[in-house]
């Protein structure tokens, strides 16, 4: 039987994750294991906490097409890089002078052809530079998460329609069904009768075109 690599191990990881709290909690740092990274990070481009000035000018510079020519290769071919890849040790050290950036790597988000984010690695002086097979992991671990991106936005308009189908108490009882309580159970948790489970059950199996209250929970977790 074969066994499960650990870049197949992150694919996977990446795909079971539901949101963007979860992708940044389960997935991000293990990238950043798996590379033996000193620090690592995911950014969209558009949640950039642009709003102070001073870390503006700090962004700014840092992602400066003009300056930096990681971020220059990244924006114009949406392919992985390493400083090495781009400009020299003593130029490098001019741009990023920060001893735990002194090797860096980025790999790009893409969405409908857009540059929307990317992730990033970097170790410092005492480590070794980032390689072509490292480059190569990465490309493939940007396209698992440029396809995550695309699905989760897919799925948002599923994910308002339904939160308007539901009513926050039906949520409640759906959520003690996915917990294996019965209805008695459900109706003493949240202080109605029995009866009054029922009728919601039956409501969202209405809703939701669905007959069992397996089918029940599987609609609510797979569609947020």
């Amino acid at each position: 039987m074969m066994t499960t690599s650990p870049l197949q191990s992150l694919f996977e990881t990446i795909h079971q994750s539901q949101d963007e709290a979860e992708l940044r909690s389960q997935v991000i740092p293990k990238i950043g294991e798996y590379f033996t990274a000193k620090r690592w990070g995911l950014f969209f481009f558009d949640q950039l906490p642009l709003a102070n000035p001073q870390l503006q000018e700090i962004l700014q510079a840092g992602l400066s097409v003009d300056r930096n020519p990681v971020v220059r290769h990244l924006i114009e071919r949406h392919a992985p890089v390493h400083e090495g890849l781009v400009t020299t040790p003593k130029v490098w050290r001019v741009i990023c002078p920060r001893a735990d950036h002194w090797h860096v790597m980025a790999g790009p988000i893409i969405d409908r052809g857009q540059l929307v984010g990317a992730v990033g690695c970097t170790r410092d002086r005492s480590m070794s530079a980032f390689d072509t097979q490292d480059l190569a992991d990465l490309s493939a671990i940007c396209l698992h998460l440029s396809l995550w991106n695309s699905q989760q936005h897919e799925r948002q308009p599923e994910r308002e329609i339904l939160k308007h189908r539901i009513t926050d108490r039906e949520w409640q009882i759906a959520e003690l069904v996915a917990l294996g309580k019965t209805n008695a159970e459900i109706g003493k948790a949240l202080w109605i009768t029995e009866n009054s489970v029922k009728q919601a059950l039956k409501r969202m199996f209405r809703k939701l075109e669905v007959s069992s209250r397996a089918e029940l929970v599987a609609q609510l977790i797979g569609k947020g």
